[in-house]
């Protein structure tokens, strides 16, 4: 068991730089969010579902497999695909490959509404994101996110 003394303590500019990361993803976060269900109805988490299908071959990933490339409980993934299932913008089907899963699919309508989304959200990461950068900034920080992924398992 690691006792406190252990414990490799945070220094105070540590400190600041983590809490100037958590407020910084949460403010981010919220924005993106706010942007599109104002502007389309969606959710950061449905956009990315969506995006998730337009990648995939056929529009089409297996449940188990989109819950885990967006980081989310199988469970959320349902309802957030039973929201954009009941606007028209994906379906739920038997998988082509074995029959046994459930595969979630982007409908011709959910392509349209995420081509239409995708504008505000590109435009809003740079806004708040990228522009706050230099190039040598974004890339150390894309270098860093991706060694958490790896380290914790991740995808992206």
């Amino acid at each position: 068991m690691e006792t406190a003394t252990e414990t490799p303590w945070l220094t105070a500019a540590e400190q600041q730089i983590w809490r100037s990361f958590l407020g910084g993803t949460i403010v981010l976060n919220d924005r993106l969010d706010r942007d599109l269900r104002t502007a389309h109805g969606l959710s950061m988490p449905e956009y990315e579902i969506l995006v998730r299908l337009s990648e995939a071959p056929d529009r089409s990933i297996r449940m188990a497999e989109l819950a885990a490339a967006v980081s989310h409980s199988r469970s959320r993934v349902t309802h957030t695909i039973a929201r954009l299932e009941r606007e028209g913008l994906v379906f739920r089907g038997q998988c082509s490959e074995d029959g046994r899963g459930v595969s979630a699919v982007m409908t011709d309508k959910g392509f349209a509404r995420l081509e239409e989304a995708a504008h505000t959200h590109v435009r809003g990461v740079h806004s708040y994101l990228v522009d706050n950068a230099s190039p040598e900034e974004f890339a150390v920080l894309g270098q860093i996110m991706q060694r958490v992924i790896t380290q914790l398992g991740g995808q992206c």
